[in-house]
Formats: structure tokens, C-alpha cells, sequence
């Protein structure tokens, strides 16, 4: 009998095996365990790759100096960190102790690493010696730089990151946007070079596709600079971490701090912001608090009980002349009352508005709330823009929004999620693009249930609400049925089934009667 084929994926084995940690660890730790191992194992990795090019090029004399390894973006690493030392010690009694040593000697090593890593984290955990050194034991088996170009590593973080958001379940996982939603944000905005920021980071995947967009374009990483913010301690760390293992140089402000109260980019001018906010945090002030911010300069204040509308100023306030944002907010943020009905009228008159997008349920791993595309943009006049692989000939759009609605698209992912195939991107983002265009009229049509662009005329019309579905026709498929034609279908459907029913049971019947039990 031919032996079964192994199938499963490098990140799925190791997911089977990081899952056996559990009862010994609560689930809320699970991560940092296995993504700081992840960490130690590829640093490791590239390191002794860069120490065999030392010894190729006749530098024995400079193995130990860290500048040769950092001029290549490789961390260096004392002999204590390095994944060789752990796993020699794996089965000893103090490996956790190890561990941590290990991570904490990287840090104090290599500058651009300070904060990012777990501190005396293993020890204190208590975990089971046995389960763990079957984890350290499966990681080993991991070749990180296999293959460069398919980027493993960022595979197993991006993997892992997505199913832990998903084991958190509902309520959790706010460090991890899906990344369909990031790829479409990315290709509608095209970051190609400039300042880049996001206000609330979470473990930094918006940056991360920012490069991937960049480099799919044919561009220059460095033509881009990178600005984050992010609240929780933890979350911070993770984004240092997801950054640095992918060499990617960002500034993320001093701390992990709450970017309303203790705003770390407070002169920024951004040409790019991408952001997937908490959705309708509450309480992010205290009554009589930053009532005065600049931040608000020209609107009302946002109120205290939902921060949608502080989320969506600070990123205006911060946007450059020709800066554009692409942000997911709640859908109860397109027609809120009240102070929110106040601020949304204003940046719509602002003409600040380029798109509403709204997307399929389901598409979140913690939370199954109904969102929406938010793209703003502050010049939405006419001009030419040379890009790295053509040109754009923006046509003037002022006065006008495009309204997007993409329920209908989307395919199965993880049993119970949505996600966008590289084909829905591809389809959405030209149909965007193309409305930007000076040619718009012979490349783009308003389609029923899909997209439609709205005058600032027709908004006001319906009260400044920017639900797509006050502009975007909806068909009604029921009213072209001629009902008798219908209902002869569906007479018809009944009786085969009802006579496949009876000829069923008579089967059924028979069968038991040869047996000699007759019903």
C-alpha cells in the first residue's frame, strides 16, 4: 500500500503542534509564545548565513564585530541567542530561562529592536517542559530561508496571526486585519512613495502590504517612510517584531500610548494613512478632555460616547496637501446623528469624500458587524502623476463621490468567513481607478447593486448620509416573474418529489418484507 502523502503546510504543522501548548498556557499568552520563538529561529537562521559569507569572503577576522552582519540588515547574535544554543539545551530544565536570555541579549544587541521583544516573558509562564521542547523541536525543523522569494517566515506570522485572531474569537484579535481588506485598501490608494501612517497599527500588517504593493509595482522601498501608533503594550511589541523580521524600518513612536491623548506623530504630514480603527469605541475621553484639540480644528468636537468620528479627524488632520487615507469604520458612521451628522456634513462640504465602500459580512474574525471603505482625499482636482509602472491622468472629481457595494462579493474562507479573491480586487480596484480617470466616461458605467457616483448635489438630497444604498440602484428581481409560470415550476418540482418519496418507501418496505419483518 503506498505511503499517504504528507499535505499539510509548514504553517499547519506548525499550528498542530504550538496547539498542544494549550492548558498549559492561557490562550491569551499563545501567540507570544510561538511568534517570539519564530523570531529566534529565523534571526538565527539569517545570521549563520551572513557568518558563512564572512568566512566565503575571508573575513574569520570580523565574525563577532555586529556591524558586518547589520550592514545587511541581519541582526547579530551573541552565542547565547543563537537557535543552536536552544535547542543543544532544549530538554535541560532551565530552557525557558535560556529563551529569554537569548531574546534579551538580541535586544540589547541590536538597537533597532528596543521594546520590541519579550521580557523575562518564558520563565514566569510555567510551561510544560516536554510540550514545550516539542515545539522548540518542530521549529527547528523549519528552514526560514528555504526559499526567499515565497517569504516563509511572513507566511507562519501572517498564518499565525490569522488564526489566533480567530481562536481569540469575538471581541478579540484587534491586532490583526484580514488581509484581503489590507490588499484592497492598498491597491485602491497605491502608496507608492511618501510618508506612510496608521493611528491605531495593531501588529503592523498595513504596513507590511504597503512593501508588497510596492515591490509588485516595481518600486523602491526606500522611496517610502513609516509612521505608526499603537495603544497596547503587547500589540506594540508584536509590530516591532513583524517589522523587523521583515527588515522593514518604521517609527512607531517612543511608547505604546493612546494616540488621542498622547498623539506620538503630532507634526505629521502623511501622504498615505491606511487604518482599521477599533469600531465604536466608547469613553476614549473624559467629558470635559481635548475638547480644544487642533486635531478638530474647523468641525465639532467628536462626542465621547464613539470615537469613529475622532478617529476620522485625526487622520484629516494629519493628511499632506496630496494625501490620501483608506480606513475601515463601522456602518453606523455613514449616518449618525447628532454631533457625527455635524462633522460627516462638514467634510463632505470640505469635499474631503472620495469613496464609500461597503463590504460583505464576515469578513472579520472578531466581530461580524456590518463595515465600511472609507477613502479620503485632499486634492481631487485634476492632474498627471507619473507612477512607477505608467502614468495616472486624474480627471476633477471635485463635487463628486464614488459609492461602492461589495455584498455580493467575496468567496468562502475558513468554513465560516469571507474573504476577496486577487480577481474581486482586480475587478473593484479598475473599476475605482477607472472612475478616477480622465477616460472615465468609455471605461466607467454606473451598475445597479454595484457602483454608482453621486454628485455633492444629490448628497445633500438625502441629508449628507453616505449609505450606498440611498445612491447605488437596487434591482428588483421579483418584479419581471410572471407568478403562474412560477407556481407551474414549483407544482411540478413537488410532484416528482412526492413520487420519489412513495417510490422510496416502497422500496423501503420491500426490502424489510424479504427480510421477513414486514412493516
Amino acid at each position: 500500500m503506498a505511503k499517504k502523502v504528507q499535505t499539510k503546510s509548514t504553517e499547519e504543522i506548525l499550528w498542530d503542534a504550538a496547539n498542544k501548548l494549550r492548558g498549559s498556557i492561557e490562550p491569551s499568552e499563545y501567540k507570544h509564545v510561538v511568534l517570539s520563538l519564530i523570531f529566534l529561529k529565523f534571526a538565527s537562521d539569517k545570521f549563520i548565513k551572513r557568518r558563512e559569507e564572512l568566512k566565503a569572503e575571508g573575513k574569520e577576522a570580523f565574525l563577532e564585530i555586529p556591524e558586518f552582519y547589520q550592514a545587511e540588515n541581519v541582526f547579530y547574535l551573541p552565542e547565547e541567542s543563537r537557535w543552536d544554543f536552544i535547542i543543544d539545551n532544549a530538554k535541560q530544565e532551565d530552557i525557558t530561562l535560556k529563551v529569554d536570555t537569548a531574546l534579551k541579549t538580541i535586544e540589547r544587541t541590536n538597537k533597532s529592536l528596543e521594546g520590541a521583544l519579550p521580557d523575562n516573558y518564558f520563565s514566569r509562564l510555567g510551561l510544560d517542559q516536554s510540550k514545550f521542547s516539542a515545539l522548540l523541536d518542530t521549529i527547528n525543523n523549519i528552514d526560514t530561508l528555504r526559499d526567499e522569494a515565497q517569504d516563509i517566515v511572513g507566511r507562519v506570522y501572517e498564518y499565525f496571526l490569522s488564526k489566533f485572531a480567530i481562536a481569540e474569537g469575538k471581541g478579540k484579535g484587534e491586532f490583526y486585519t484580514p488581509k484581503s481588506i489590507v490588499n484592497l485598501i492598498a491597491e485602491m490608494i497605491e502608496p507608492y512613495k511618501g510618508k506612510i501612517y496608521d493611528p491605531s497599527c495593531g501588529s503592523g500588517g498595513m504596513f507590511v502590504q504597503s512593501l508588497k504593493f510596492i515591490e509588485k509595482h516595481q518600486g523602491n522601498k526606500k522611496d517610502i517612510s513609516i509612521y505608526g501608533q499603537e495603544l497596547t503594550n503587547t500589540t506594540f511589541k508584536l509590530a516591532k517584531m513583524n517589522l523587523a523580521i521583515r527588515g522593514i524600518s518604521a517609527n512607531l513612536g517612543n511608547k505604546a500610548a493612546d494616540t488621542f491623548s498622547d498623539d506620538q506623530h503630532k507634526e505629521l504630514k502623511a501622504d498615505y494613512i491606511m487604518a482599521n480603527p477599533p469600531f465604536n469605541l466608547k469613553d476614549w475621553r473624559a467629558e470635559n478632555e481635548l475638547t480644544d484639540d487642533p486635531r478638530w480644528t474647523g468641525y465639532e468636537v467628536p462626542p465621547k460616547s464613539n470615537a469613529n468620528y475622532a478617529w476620522i479627524l485625526n487622520m484629516i488632520s494629519k493628511l499632506s496637501q496630496n494625501g490620501v487615507a483608506g480606513f475601515i469604520l463601522a456602518n453606523g458612521a455613514l449616518s449618525g446623528g447628532g454631533e457625527e451628522y455635524k462633522i460627516r456634513k462638514q467634510i463632505i462640504e470640505n469635499d474631503l469624500v472620495e469613496a464609500i465602500v461597503i463590504l460583505p459580512q464576515d469578513m472579520f474574525y472578531s466581530t461580524n458587524i456590518s463595515v465600511t471603505l472609507w477613502i479620503l482625499n485632499r486634492n481631487k482636482k485634476e492632474r498627471t502623476v507619473e507612477v512607477n509602472d505608467g502614468v495616472k491622468n486624474y480627471r476633477n472629481r471635485e463635487g463628486e463621490v464614488l459609492f461602492m457595494d461589495l455584498r455580493q462579493k467575496g468567496e468562502p474562507f475558513e468554513k465560516k468567513f469571507i474573504q476577496f479573491s486577487e480577481q474581486d480586487i482586480e475587478q473593484i480596484t479598475t473599476t475605482y481607478h477607472n472612475w478616477q480617470q480622465k477616460d472615465w466616461e468609455t471605461t466607467y458605467i454606473n451598475e445597479p447593486e454595484y457602483c454608482y457616483s453621486a454628485t455633492l448635489e444629490e448628497i445633500r438630497k438625502k441629508d449628507y448620509s453616505l449609505v450606498p444604498s440611498k445612491y447605488i440602484e437596487f434591482v428588483n428581481r421579483d418584479e419581471n416573474i410572471d407568478y403562474d409560470t412560477q407556481m407551474q415550476s414549483l407544482q411540478t418540482e413537488l410532484k416528482d418529489l412526492f413520487q420519489q418519496e412513495e417510490a422510496l418507501k416502497q422500496e423501503v418496505a420491500n426490502v424489510f418484507k424479504s427480510l421477513g419483518y414486514e412493516l
